[in-house]
């Protein structure tokens, strides 16, 4: 069958670098998705895009349809006619499915007796009139975060749509779509001429015509390009720009043909806060730092330019006056922030409202404040970090009211501006770095005055806002709540920290009690929410989920305790002796399942051997256990109950327990009660799944 190539572009407005991954990723989408659907077959897939350009390329792609006879067998001839020869709503039915007329029905016979079927002979579609269809319905699903509509369409979309290219081979596929005509005309960089049409009159030129014009539509080739020309620039000298990554994949959608330039500021701005310069390169202006030497950051920077290269020079000189004014900014800030002293700030918390239920930022100050110092209390701080942390309490919001973060240019640097303005008026630097640390979740390393805080602060937010009844549902979660608790479930973890959850969530509420309608409203609410942030906790540490629910059934407030018992049954799971005492156990709870529990057992009762045996056992292990548990050595638990594995099994093989009498088999039925509550304390190995 005829094979052709095939080519669309979607011609833009310049479209924001974010917007750009998504659209692409649909229009791929949904070729794959439809030709797979027409049964056309075709050998590659490949894209195109810049900010003013989304393409597909498709190689080799069927030009036709295959023709196909469609075959189907309906109601038996009784059943599809009425006694005077109309058809029947069964047959209607079958037609309808089928897609056919009564014209198209033929009799069959079949072991079944005869019936109603049709025979239809379908020409395939053209490529053409398909792929018509499906450019429209391609643009068409294109959804931006952010669209506009512009002169009399109706269309909306994240830019105006300029033009369309369709070729099938050296064809042009004819369509039109919101009064733009397709052709083979594409546009070249606008450094050239604002108009700058190229026409492409075979597929296998677009690349190389676009490139003549100053536009890499490959935005691999264009990333490729932008890393070589960035190393480049450097291979002779000890400076070295500063990997961003991310910053890397936005300039990649943020030009046609890129050029990188280097540039500098005046070194006086070096003074400011790292970050800030950092930020202010990288956020506001997508430039790449330059580190010197030493390692430390340089005035100069690195910028990828969409402009004609010969005038590089030129393009230097512009971008050096924006970033000139962004960093005069930044520099007026810092200067009028730290002509006070940071602490001055905390009293102006009190004009920021946290939640207008809650009151201030400052009042929510004060109560995580009372949280760290309970905190500290709990895990036995040393003195001086109890100091470190509750001073950073109480410093930890005030960059919010800085200039630095209240114009909206910095508040990425939540935190950070803090530390670096804590510092600078003569804060000790373990307080400092509380300031920045108390945001973090516990994925860095975090020092133990900051975890501590950390903690405070999100457990106030998580009571404060499920307490005024803002519980996150499904994918609505505007105070990122499940974040803050995975944090505080972590940072524990990381530290572990002898902290049991419901206590601290008790002293919480406590403290809120007066900004609730009802003191404790919805505590069980926030109960339950950190009991699936463990369960989430123990599944990042690849826990098997059946392990995860044997240890559960035991108070989950002490998170450190939790994961012991977790880590030790995981590391037991597989052996085969541990396997045989899990379907012993399994045994033991089976048997008791629907019986009354009662612990005590009469000695003088006990009249065969084994169970003789496992009751004495059972008592010698429960003193050895109430020895070991307060240390928490959950191994060594688990291995004096693995061998006594062996005598459970014993006793079921020699003993009966359901037995005629009564009162014997109570008892024995109490032994059986005795030896499950003994292994609960460790896990509900009954939960464990396995093989046996």
């Amino acid at each position: 069958m005829d094979k052709k190539n095939f080519l669309f572009e979607l011609g833009v407005e310049e479209i924001p670098a974010a917007y750009i991954a998504g659209a692409i990723k649909t229009i791929k989408d949904h070729f794959e998705i439809n030709l797979k659907k027409a049964n056309l077959e075709y050998d590659e897939l490949q894209l195109f895009s810049s900010p003013r350009r989304f393409a597909i390329k498709i190689t080799s792609l069927q030009s036709q349809q295959k023709d196909e006879v469609i075959q189907r067998v309906g109601p038996t001839k009784e059943m599809a006619y009425t006694a005077d020869g109309k058809l029947t709503n069964a047959a209607l039915g079958f037609l309808r499915g089928a897609g056919a007329e009564e014209s198209d029905i033929i009799i069959k016979q079949t072991p079944k007796g005869d019936k109603i079927a049709i025979k239809k002979e379908i020409r395939g579609k053209s490529a053409t009139s398909i792929l018509v269809n499906l450019i429209k319905e391609a643009i068409n699903g294109i959804k931006f975060q952010k669209s506009m509509k512009w002169g009399s369409s109706k269309l909306s979309f994240a830019r105006p749509i300029r033009w369309i290219l369709a070729l099938f081979d050296d064809d042009i596929i004819e369509l039109e779509y919101e009064n733009i005509t397709s052709n083979n005309i594409t546009y070249g960089n606008r450094f050239q001429k604002l108009d700058n049409p190229i026409d492409i009159n075979s597929i296998d030129e677009y690349e190389r015509k676009l490139a003549d014009v100053f536009v890499i539509p490959n935005r691999d080739k264009r990333k490729e390009i932008i890393k070589k020309q960035m190393g480049e620039l450097f291979i002779n000298s000890d400076e070295k720009v500063i990997e961003n990554n991310k910053l890397l994949e936005t300039v990649t959608d943020l030009v046609e043909f890129p050029t990188a330039v280097i540039a500098d500021f005046h070194e006086k701005y070096l003074k400011l806060p790292q970050k800030v310069v950092t930020l202010t390169l990288s956020e506001h202006q997508k430039y790449f730092s330059i580190n010197n030497k030493d390692g430390k950051l340089s005035n100069k920077f690195l910028f990828i330019s969409n402009g004609d290269p010969q005038f590089s020079s030129l393009i230097k000189l512009g971008n050096e006056k924006v970033i000139t004014a962004r960093l005069e900014d930044a520099e007026f800030f810092y200067k009028e922030d730290t002509a006070q002293p940071f602490e001055a700030f905390v009293p102006k918390l009190s004009e920021v409202t946290f939640q207008q239920k809650l009151g201030s930022v400052l009042e929510k100050t004060e109560r995580f404040k009372q949280i760290t110092r309970f905190i500290g209390d709990e895990v036995k701080l040393e003195e001086n970090i109890k100091k470190y942390s509750l001073d950073g309490a109480n410093l930890c919001k005030a960059d919010l009211v800085t200039l630095m973060l209240g114009e909206k240019e910095f508040t990425k640097l939540q935190g950070y501006i803090g530390h670096q303005y804590a510092l600078k008026s003569g804060v000790n630097k373990e307080t400092a770095l509380v300031i920045e640390e108390h945001y973090m979740n516990g994925d860095n390393a975090m020092s133990l005055a900051g975890s501590v805080v950390a903690i405070a602060d999100k457990i106030d937010t998580i009571c404060g806002i499920i307490g005024v009844d803002m519980i996150p549902t499904g994918s609505k979660d505007p105070f990122a709540l499940r974040r803050a608790a995975n944090g505080v479930v972590q940072i524990i973890s990381n530290n572990k920290f002898e902290l049991d959850i419901h206590k601290l969530i008790d002293v919480s509420f406590e403290l809120l009690k007066d900004r609730l309608d009802k003191p404790e409203n919805n505590k069980e609410v926030v109960y339950d929410f950190f009991k699936q942030r463990v369960n989430w906790l123990l599944k990042q540490k690849q826990i098997d989920y059946d392990i995860i629910e044997s240890v559960m059934h035991i108070d989950h407030s002490n998170i450190p305790d939790l994961i012991n018992r977790a880590e030790a049954l995981q590391g037991l799971k597989k052996q085969e002796d541990f396997i045989k005492l899990v379907l012993g156990f399994k045994r033991v709870s089976n048997i008791i399942a629907d019986e009354k529990p009662t612990l005590i057992v009469n000695k003088e009762m006990l009249t065969e051997r084994m169970e003789q045996e496992l009751y004495a056992q059972y008592l010698e292990l429960d003193e050895e256990i109430k020895e070991l548990l307060p240390k928490k050595n959950y191994k060594k638990i688990l291995e004096i109950l693995v061998n006594y594995g062996s005598t459970i099994d014993k006793f079921f093989d020699e003993v009966l327990v359901n037995v005629e009498d009564v009162k014997i088999k109570q008892n024995r039925y109490n032994i059986l009660f005795c030896i499950r509550e003994l292994f609960l304390q460790v896990a509900d190995l009954s939960k464990l799944v396995v093989e046996g």
